[in-house]
């Protein structure tokens, strides 16, 4: 059910599959046609059609659970993790020829391509996130700062840094290239199951075990907006294509979609009967996958362009990654607690439109004292005018904000009066 406010279309269910005979752990749609992946604690492998009679091809190499799947970029090839402490890469067709190679001393949770095909990284309770070759399945590096098991490990956009969470309570943000962890996100309860980048590359969503869904702000390393709603364990989160929205699938046997320039959830799916334990948005955009404890595998429609305008469906990149308040959405809200946190997130707004104005001004300075006989004074005026963009939109986005907030204090003031 979705909330009627938006004048959304309620996602559409299109199709049911059945074939496995455990948990379903990942998913992974193919970018180049209508087809997804699954994997699953029966120690296989299924790949998915349903734009054609084909059936569903199973791929049984693993001798034992197998915790995720990913497809490439380019959709030739699809990479598992697995129990057996082993990556296998596929080739996505009927025959099933795999490569395996020896990839940790532990069960592989996590594995995905990186943005150019050329690399895989991936997630184990051996407490390391390693970094392959595709082709020769080559070893290059590993990054061995997380105490305990590491849960998944993902690429940002552009490929040069890798985000990992871990049972040890952190959430980290690493440099591909030095190896060097460049910033630590602690957890005070619970720890992240799961994470994925936002588009942009500039925020971390990461649902957690003591079911909360957060959105970090990986430039200015603080947690942006977290959701309270689920009742138990979030397992997995997706980001939609444009940025809007986010999805988390948890124990509970719910869906959930979020709205993340409202600030709020948007939707509440219901269709399995055990516990959801993957969640997947397709690339663009247009289906979201499920799986769950139940063996089941649900495609939806997801219908989340036509709700909104298509200017307002692809916010500015800055706009989700923009310093604002942390906003805190739970099931239920008692009027004189909501009115005390939302003139809370008020101070905090004009906290930061004061900072992102300051920030302009440094940005001015700046260009002022820019050396005009240095080469590279092109690459600095470049530079320069790219960070004045960001504030700017970051200004506007915020000014928006500190709006609808002062808007929400009049009413819920008004509420309580009456």
């Amino acid at each position: 059910m979705c909330s009627s406010d938006l004048k959304m279309r309620d996602p559409e269910l299109i199709h049911n599959f059945k074939g496995h005979k455990d948990a379903i752990t990942g998913l992974s749609f193919n970018p180049s046609q209508k087809q997804v992946a699954s994997s699953s604690l029966d120690g296989s492998v299924m790949l998915w059609n349903w734009s054609t009679d084909k059936k569903a091809y199973r791929f049984s190499a693993h001798t034992d659970a197998v915790l995720d799947v990913n497809f490439s970029r380019s959709g030739h090839l699809m990479a598992s993790g697995s129990r057996d402490r082993t990556i296998r890469l596929w080739v996505p067709n009927m025959k099933g020829e795999s490569t395996v190679f020896n990839a940790h001393q532990a069960a592989v949770r996590s594995v995905e391509f990186s943005p150019e095909n050329l690399r895989l990284v991936s997630a184990s309770d051996d407490k390391s996130v390693k970094v392959w070759t595709v082709h020769r399945t080559k070893f290059t590096q590993s990054l061995t700062e997380h105490t305990n098991w590491v849960r998944c490990a993902r690429w940002s956009p552009d490929g040069k840094l890798i985000a990992s969470c871990s049972d040890d309570k952190t959430i980290k943000v690493w440099d591909e290239v030095s190896g060097t962890c460049v910033h630590t996100f602690n957890e005070p309860k619970g720890f992240g199951q799961h994470l994925d980048w936002h588009p942009s590359g500039s925020c971390l969503g990461v649902g957690t075990s003591d079911s909360k869904v957060k959105v970090f702000d990986v430039r200015s390393m603080k947690l942006q907006q977290q959701y309270s709603v689920h009742e138990a364990p979030v397992n997995q989160v997706s980001f939609h294509p444009s940025g809007s929205y986010l999805v988390s699938a948890s124990q509970d046997e719910t869906i959930r979609i979020y709205d993340l320039l409202a600030v709020k959830p948007v939707c509440t799916l219901y269709g399995h009967d055990k516990g959801v334990g993957a969640i997947h948005f397709s690339p663009q955009g247009e289906y979201i996958a499920s799986g769950a404890c139940d063996a089941k595998i649900l495609v939806w429609k997801s219908n989340l362009d036509a709700s909104k305008d298509k200017e307002n469906c692809k916010p500015p990149i800055d706009s989700i990654h923009a310093d604002s308040p942390v906003l805190n959405i739970h099931k239920t809200n008692h009027s004189d607690n909501t009115l005390a946190q939302t003139k809370d997130n008020l101070i905090r707004a004009k906290d930061v439109f004061s900072a992102t104005k300051d920030d302009l001004k440094d940005v001015v300075r700046s260009v002022g004292s820019l050396d005009l006989d240095d080469s590279r004074v092109s690459q600095q005026l470049t530079e320069v005018s790219s960070k004045l963009e960001t504030l700017t939109q970051t200004v506007l986005f915020v000014e928006k904000r500190l709006s609808l907030v002062e808007d929400q204090v009049k009413i819920l003031s008004t509420n309580r009066l009456n």
